[in-house]
């Protein structure tokens, strides 16, 4: 059987013709949810804390090493090809571990109500 995606990388969590073999709800150990809400455009961080990194996941690993510079939380789910609510999971984990720290832009604090009403008043030119 032949296939027109792209090869992909020889690993024992890949299949060439299904993908990644391994589901997000394995990954998180069945969990769904987080105690912290964290927000799709908070910025993430590496503390360069070095709490017990021996037992975290590969996921784990990946997150510290993408937000050594800060990223957004919606840039790196993409870059770790996870779904949001599995990526928002282990970085409760690493909250907790203080081993990242999470930071939301002054934009993203506001309520729905302010920013429709900026959103409008930008719009009206005034």
């Amino acid at each position: 059987m032949r296939s027109d995606r792209p090869p992909v990388r020889d690993h024992a969590w890949l299949d060439s013709d299904a993908g990644p073999v391994v589901r997000p709800y394995a990954v998180t150990q069945g969990r769904v949810s987080t105690t912290t809400r964290i927000d799709v455009v908070a910025y993430v961080v590496a503390t360069g804390g070095k709490a017990s990194m021996a037992r975290l996941q590969p996921e784990h690993h990946a997150i510290v090493k993408a937000a050594r510079r800060p990223v957004p939380v919606a840039e790196l789910a993409a870059r770790i090809d996870l779904p949001l609510g599995a990526i928002r999971v282990l970085l409760g984990d690493l909250t907790s571990a203080g081993l990242i720290s999470l930071y939301e832009p002054p934009a993203a604090t506001r309520s729905r109500n302010d920013v429709l009403k900026a959103v409008v008043h930008g719009l009206r030119g005034r």
